[in-house]
């Protein structure tokens, strides 16, 4: 799971970076909000930590802006503010939790577990235009049929339906998909995205993989039957 953590105490920052890491989180620190929102948005990361009171824009501008922007991934306020007021706006803005300075480790860790948890149990099943991801079976679906997923597929495959219309880097797929000590290379990536999109226009989907530059993205067109 990758974390983002943005918080203006430098040295905070640095504490919750090497806390995550050491638990098996791979976390990266920003120091001000739009900072944060951009690191965001580039679909790198797979949950946010965000300080209330920083620098360009606040965490709860920040998080409200995710919101907009239609992701979903869990957003954690840290502040030195305990005011009711404040949590409201906090989760009314988007956040999922709201963690009051100074906190205790293991209650962050639980609040990370507990978010982790909540993703796992999500639908089961995602829809992109006529196709159907079954997460439960790895199967892909339309109405013309269906093709069961190897994992890197799978992966793959959720990957793009989950930021349907946002392109994912060649990089990042690497990143997540195959460990650090596993020797591979872009040309992989593509090769996987050639066995989908065989998949993809075999069952007549309305969805197609798109390339630009070393993105990939799904997007939606006129269906081919």
């Amino acid at each position: 799971m990758r974390i983002l953590v943005a918080e203006d105490e430098v040295l905070l920052a640095k504490s919750i970076v090497k806390i995550l890491n050491l638990n098996g989180y791979a976390a990266k620190a920003v120091y001000n909000g739009v900072e944060a929102l951009i690191s965001v948005m580039s679909g790198e990361y797979d949950m946010a930590i965000l300080d209330v009171m920083m620098p360009k824009m606040d965490g709860i501008t920040v998080s409200a802006e995710i919101r907009k922007k239609g992701l979903q991934i869990p957003i954690l306020l840290l502040t030195a503010r305990s005011e009711i007021q404040d949590k409201v706006a906090g989760l009314d803005g988007g956040a999922n939790y709201y963690m009051t300075k100074p906190f205790d480790t293991r209650e962050l860790l639980a609040v990370i577990r507990s978010f982790e948890r909540t993703q796992t149990t999500e639908e089961t099943k995602l829809n992109c235009g006529n196709i159907i991801l079954d997460r439960e079976k790895m199967q892909l679906l339309s109405p013309t049929g269906c093709y069961r997923l190897s994992k890197k597929e799978y992966q793959i495959m959720e990957m793009l339906m989950t930021t349907f219309g946002k392109g994912i880097k060649e990089s990042r797929i690497l990143e997540k998909l195959w460990h650090a000590d596993e020797i591979e290379t872009r040309e992989i990536v593509v090769l996987y995205i050639s066995y989908l999109s065989d998949k993809l226009q075999s069952l007549h989907a309305t969805i197609r993989i798109c390339p630009v530059e070393d993105e990939f993205f799904l997007k939606e067109v006129e269906n081919d039957i």
